[in-house]
């Protein structure tokens, strides 16, 4: 008998961990009418959301959200209005590009941003062209200059592991990476479409999603195409469109959005190297055809998010 319950915590403590392993939620930010951050599950229900103010020039839609490590939420309500939200729907954090360090009276555009370890905040600022960082009363600690060309048309942006930034530019359809201490060139990869998302992979090649170009591309160091899928996912009727985000899993295979596609394709799906979709998200009716930006939770972050929205029940 000693034995056996010795065993129980043990058996416990392996679910507990599987089931936090297993568990995928879904974080959306979708305007283009919709106007609405939300998180679901794995299957698309819906568990908590919140309507944004959406663009408030043009017709595109939010184009940048994140969970952060506190489970707050860091989005963009307008495109110069950058919040961070609570799950209980607290506004603990905001800053506005458009009147703030020297941009009152210029033409702002944000589609990029992230809460740095530091507790600062990276902003990329199209037309102004440039990327900041600002710290939580919004005081500006660092910036440089986005190169000529990346200044009026930058999408998604984001840091490698090396501590540079991969940076999209529409126009020309560009993926730039700058050192963020003195903003120097240090690669770039001319894609020719309206580029849209680009990360660093643990290979050291370069995933791309290239906006209007309707694929996905991996490139070496070097610039060499290594994997691609285009046009239509390979034995399946997945029609590719308007590739967005970008994520990488611990098992190798890739998470990527297809935005604009219509209500008959997954606006995001996880897909193999052998080309194969093993995940759909397609929630048409939540976040309609301009679906651009989302964050697949997974593991500790997932289990961590759904403890506080049950807590909030």
């Amino acid at each position: 008998m000693k034995i056996l319950f010795s065993l129980i915590p043990i058996v416990i403590f392996s679910l507990s961990a599987f089931a936090a392993k297993a568990e995928r939620l879904v974080l959306v930010g979708a305007s283009y009418g919709k106007n609405i951050i939300a998180i679901t599950d794995a299957k698309g229900d819906v568990l908590w959301s919140h309507k944004t103010a959406g663009p408030q020039r043009g017709h595109t839609g939010h184009h940048d959200v994140h969970m952060l490590p506190n489970g707050n939420i860091l989005f963009h309500d307008t495109w110069t209005t950058l919040k961070e939200i609570t799950l209980d729907k607290k506004i603990v954090w905001e800053y506005d590009c458009a009147n703030s360090n020297g941009n009152k009276g210029k033409r702002v555009d944000v589609h990029a941003f992230a809460r740095l370890p530091n507790g600062n905040t990276r902003i990329v600022e199209s037309s102004v062209g440039r990327v900041i960082e600002v710290d939580k009363d919004g005081k500006l600690k660092h910036q440089f200059a986005l190169k000529p060309g990346g200044t009026t048309s930058s999408r998604w942006a984001r840091a490698t592991d090396k501590g540079t930034f991969l940076v999209c530019s529409e126009r020309p359809g560009v993926v730039t990476e700058y050192d963020v201490k003195d903003g120097k060139v240090v690669w770039d990869y001319l894609i020719n479409t309206r580029v849209y998302g680009a990360m660093r992979l643990k290979n050291g090649n370069t995933l791309i999603a290239s906006g209007s170009g309707n694929s996905v591309v991996e490139v070496s160091p070097e610039k060499k195409v290594v994997w691609e899928i285009k046009g239509k996912v390979p034995a399946t009727e997945v029609n590719l469109k308007w590739m967005t985000c970008l994520q990488e899993r611990e098992n190798g295979n890739f998470i990527v959005g297809n935005c604009h596609a219509g209500p008959d394709n997954p606006q995001i799906f996880e897909i193999t190297r052998d080309k194969k979709i093993v995940w759909e998200f397609n929630e048409f009716e939540l976040v309609g055809n301009g679906l651009a930006c989302w964050q697949v939770l997974e593991g500790e972050q997932a289990a961590m998010v759904s403890k506080k929205l049950k807590a909030l029940k």
